[in-house]
């Protein structure tokens, strides 16, 4: 369980990202998507960035990506991260398009980068459940 100096540097749950955290509470990643052209989005906004229309629907995505890029933080920054070092910050690309900057729950594996990694959801102090992402075994045997 994440530790309340974590949970305190989370958002503030607004309507405009609640599905978002909705999804992570069901354990399933959702991001909004254009109703004109399909584009995935993270974070959410107002607008796509690819057409620029404002219509938008969430959808549940696969939760599943590659490990872009990735660094093994074993200084203490921040308070809030104390019991977590060292910990692994990474750029994931989702499977349908985004990046987002998360962490790697169980460190890079040997060959690193552009491994397939999934969706993972961890509880903090006060039950919300935070997104982060895990190397993905059964996908990267195939």
């Amino acid at each position: 369980m994440l530790s309340e100096a974590y949970s305190a540097l989370l958002p503030e749950i607004t309507a405009t990202n609640g599905p978002f955290w909705q999804g992570c509470a069901q354990g399933e990643l959702r991001l909004q998507v254009c109703d004109a052209c399909g584009t995935f989005r993270f974070p959410d906004a107002p607008v796509c960035p690819r057409c620029l229309h404002d219509s938008f629907t969430w959808k549940k995505t696969s939760g599943t990506g590659r490990l872009w890029s990735w660094i093994r933080i074993h200084q203490r920054y921040l308070a809030a991260y104390a019991d977590e070092i060292p910990y692994v910050v990474a750029f994931v690309q989702l499977s349908e398009g985004p990046f987002l900057i998360t962490h790697l729950v169980d460190g890079p594996p040997d060959s690193w980068l552009d491994q397939p990694v999934r969706a993972v959801f961890e509880p903090d102090a006060a039950g919300r459940s935070v997104l982060k992402f895990a190397v993905d075994e059964l996908q990267e045997q195939r």
